[in-house]
């Protein structure tokens, strides 16, 4: 395993946890819902032979602690840690590549709209902006539901309807240093899958943005709104090894497939050597 090296940053309303692999240009990788930085392990392990690669707990989850009592979840406020965790790592003058999946996906839109000038290249994977569908008030209703019987019945009855977003599949485990379930149904799912960016804004940074999504999860309903949004832009949508969460269960497949997507960034003068040599 890489060797990696990490801290905590102050933000306002929390401490966000943070680990820092390898040399190279910056990437930092935004897990969605109640993942942590756990889940990016093995994939930053060989991101980390060409890149620095930051990984973090979102505002909430495992060790990123809040300050004050739980409440509801905004994107803004995330996006706001990604962009301080970049300020923080990076060089002055040095854009930063980003992918987000998931939840982590809209941090990823949102921080590209507001910080233009400190992204290279943005990796939307799978972004739950189910606002854009033409169906979506059905979907809105289906999470309203969700969160209902999280209330009344507990988790796992929750976690059941949720795998209407994945084709009916229950959701894999994945490595994490906490159980953010709870949170997650909480005091995220309903604000995030609420959120659509600024379109007139996102139109104005789309040469900084990638639409993807996994190979497995094409006909997924959390697949869609990238389909959406990619052919509102003229583009279509990059797919990646596996589906939904491709990035755990096939790190090395998914971190050549990444390199490769970064190295179209525009005006990118440092293209990143090839990391696809080394394995876990």
């Amino acid at each position: 395993m890489n060797p990696f090296t990490g801290g905590t940053l102050a933000v306002p309303g929390a401490k966000i946890y943070f680990e820092v692999r390898g040399e190279g240009p910056l990437l930092l990788l935004i897990g969605g819902g109640n993942s942590d930085a756990a889940v990016f392990k093995r994939l930053a392990a060989v991101l980390a032979l060409g890149h620095r690669v930051v990984t973090y707990d979102p505002r909430g989850n495992s060790r990123s602690v809040l300050d004050g009592t739980a409440a509801d979840q905004r994107v803004e406020e995330h996006a706001d840690d990604a962009y301080r965790l970049v300020h923080h790592l990076a060089g002055p003058d040095e854009p930063a590549y980003v992918f987000g999946s998931c939840s982590g996906g809209l941090v990823a839109l949102e921080l590209t709209i507001r910080h233009p000038d400190r992204i290279r290249l943005a990796v939307a994977h799978e972004p739950p902006v189910l606002g854009v569908l033409p169906d979506a008030p059905q979907h809105m209703a289906l999470l309203d539901d969700i969160c209902r019987t999280h209330r009344r019945e507990g988790m796992a009855p929750a976690l059941v309807k949720l795998q209407a977003l994945h084709g009916g599949r229950p959701a894999p485990a994945l490595p994490e240093e906490h159980d953010n379930t709870d949170f997650f149904l909480s005091h995220f799912v309903r604000p995030f899958t609420r959120f659509v960016p600024d379109l007139t804004a996102l139109d104005e940074v789309s040469d900084k943005v990638v639409w993807a999504g996994g190979h497995a999860s094409r006909g997924d309903l959390v697949h869609r709104p990238a389909l959406v949004l990619a052919e509102r832009s003229g583009r279509t949508v990059e797919l990646f090894p596996g589906g939904h969460i491709g990035y755990a269960r096939y790190p090395a497949d998914f971190a050549e497939r990444l390199v490769e997507v970064l190295a179209t960034a525009p005006g990118a003068t440092d293209r990143p050597r090839d990391t696809t040599g080394g394995g876990l």
